[in-house]
C-alpha cells in the first residue's frame, strides 16, 4: 500500500490525511496542491513556543506523569467547565476506560451510532459488552433519538453519542431520556473539542466525556493523546487508577488496568495550543460560513445544516452530501484538479467485517456512506483557496 503525502505529512492511504479514519483520495496520486488539512502554518507559527515547551520538559527530565500533565489536566478542566480531567494516551482508551469506570461489561448493551469511526463501537466490544446501533438523523448525521429509544432493551446500560464532525447532538433531549431510563451517557467528543450544546461544552454533559488529541483534531497533539472528563469524583478516581495499571500507588495494583498515560512532551505541546482553541474554532466557523455562501446554490449538493440557538459547531470537518450518485466521480475530479477530499465513512460500522455477520441494516447510514464528502478546512484556510475549490465543485457538478 503506497503512502499518501498530504499537507506535508506522510500517512498510510487507509488512514488518510493525518486522520484516524476515513478514505482519502486515491493512493498513487501526486501530492495535492490543496491538502485536506494543512498543519504547516500552525506548526510554523507555534514552533518557537513549542520548542521552548519541549526544552522545559527536557530540562526537568520528568517524562511521564509530571508537572506538564497535571497542568494540562487543570487547564482543560477549567476551559471545559468540568471538575476532573484525566489525560490519556488516546481517545480510544478514554472510551474504554470510561466504560469500565462506569461498570459496563459482559451482558450489558450500549447503544451508539453506526455512522462514526470504529473506535466508538470497538470500545464497547473491548470491555465485553454488546454494541447496539441505532439509525442516524438525516440532517445532523448524529444519532436519531427516536431510533435510539426504540433500540432500548432491559439490558441497555449506557449510550455513547458521537458529536460527529464537531456538531453537537441534542444533549438536552438525550439526558432527559437517559434520566427516565436510568442510562449512563458517555459522550464521544473526539471531533468536538470546544463545541457547545445548550451553552455547555460538548463532552461535559453526560456522566463522562471522551476527547482525542490525534494530530488532525481541532486541538491536536503532535502524536497520540486523549482525555476523559467528568464531574463525578468517584468515576474520576477509578479512571485515573485504570490508566496506571489499576493502581493508586505504584506497585499496589487493585485491579487490571492499562498503561494509558499521556507523556509530558505531548502535554506541553497541548498546553501551548490550548489558549488558541477558541480562536481556531471561530476561524473554522467562518470558513464554513464562506463555504455556505460559495456552494449554497449548487444543485445536488447538500450542505451542513444550521445548529440551534445555544449550540456551537466547531467544524472538525466540512462535510457535504452529493445527492446525484456521483460522489466518487466528484472526488476523482477534485483529485485531478489537485484538491484533496475524504470520505467519512466509506462503510458504516455495522457493515464493517467485524460486525457484518449480524446482518444489520440502517438505510440512512448506508446511504450517507455513499454520499458524504469532506472538503479541505483548517483555521487558517484562505478565502481564495475556498473560492478555487468552490469553482471546481461548480464545474464538476455541472
Amino acid at each position: 500500500m503506497e503512502p499518501l503525502r498530504i499537507g506535508g505529512q506522510q500517512t498510510d492511504s487507509a488512514v488518510g490525511n493525518l486522520t484516524d479514519s476515513g478514505t482519502a483520495t486515491a493512493a498513487g496520486k501526486p501530492q495535492s496542491s490543496i491538502p485536506l488539512l494543512d498543519l504547516k502554518r500552525e506548526v510554523a507559527e507555534l514552533k518557537p513556543q513549542v520548542m521552548q515547551a519541549i526544552e522545559s520538559v527536557l530540562d526537568e527530565a520528568a517524562f511521564i506523569m509530571g508537572n506538564q500533565v497535571k497542568q494540562l489536566e487543570q487547564e482543560t478542566a477549567e476551559y471545559l467547565g468540568t471538575k476532573h480531567a484525566i489525560a490519556l494516551n488516546s481517545g480510544t482508551d478514554a472510551l474504554v476506560i470510561a466504560l469500565l469506570a462506569a461498570g459496563i461489561g459482559p451482558g450489558d448493551e450500549v447503544i451508539t451510532t453506526p455512522f462514526t469511526f470504529f473506535a466508538s463501537a470497538e470500545a464497547i466490544s473491548r470491555v465485553g459488552a454488546e454494541p447496539v446501533f441505532a439509525e442516524v438523523d438525516p440532517l445532523t448525521y448524529n444519532l436519531d433519538l427516536d431510533s435510539l429509544e426504540a433500540a432500548l432493551t432491559p439490558r441497555t446500560k449506557a449510550v455513547i453519542p458521537v458529536h460527529l464532525f464537531g456538531r453537537p447532538l441534542d444533549m438536552e433531549r438525550l439526558m432527559d431520556l437517559a434520566s427516565r431510563r436510568g442510562l449512563i451517557v458517555i459522550e464521544d467528543a473526539a471531533q468536538a473539542f470546544g463545541a457547545e450544546a445548550g451553552g455547555r461544552k460538548a463532552g461535559t454533559i453526560g456522566e463522562m466525556g471522551c476527547y482525542s488529541f490525534f494530530p488532525s483534531k481541532n486541538l491536536g497533539a503532535y502524536g497520540d493523546g486523549g482525555l476523559l472528563v467528568t464531574n463525578d469524583s468517584r468515576l474520576a478516581e477509578t479512571a485515573a487508577m485504570l490508566r496506571t495499571h489499576g493502581s493508586k500507588r505504584k506497585y499496589y495494583n487493585e485491579r487490571v488496568g492499562f498503561n494509558s498515560r499521556l507523556d509530558e512532551i505531548q502535554a506541553a505541546i497541548l498546553r501551548v495550543k490550548l489558549p488558541h482553541i477558541e480562536a481556531w474554532n471561530e476561524d473554522r466557523r467562518q470558513a464554513a460560513a464562506r463555504y455556505h455562501e460559495l456552494l449554497r446554490d449548487i444543485p445536488g449538493l447538500m450542505l451542513p445544516g444550521e445548529v440551534p440557538d445555544g449550540d456551537k459547531q466547531v467544524f472538525h470537518q466540512y462535510t457535504v452530501r452529493v445527492l446525484n450518485g456521483q460522489r466518487d466521480a466528484l472526488q476523482a475530479g477534485l483529485a485531478e484538479a489537485g484538491i484533496s477530499s475524504i470520505v467519512y465513512y466509506p462503510l458504516p460500522v455495522h457493515r464493517l467485517p467485524v460486525y457484518a455477520d449480524r446482518g444489520l441494516t440502517f438505510p440512512l447510514a448506508e446511504r450517507l456512506s455513499q454520499e458524504v464528502l469532506s472538503l479541505p478546512i483548517w483555521p487558517q484556510i484562505e478565502a481564495d483557496v475556498q473560492e478555487h475549490i468552490a469553482g471546481h465543485l461548480r464545474r464538476l457538478m455541472g
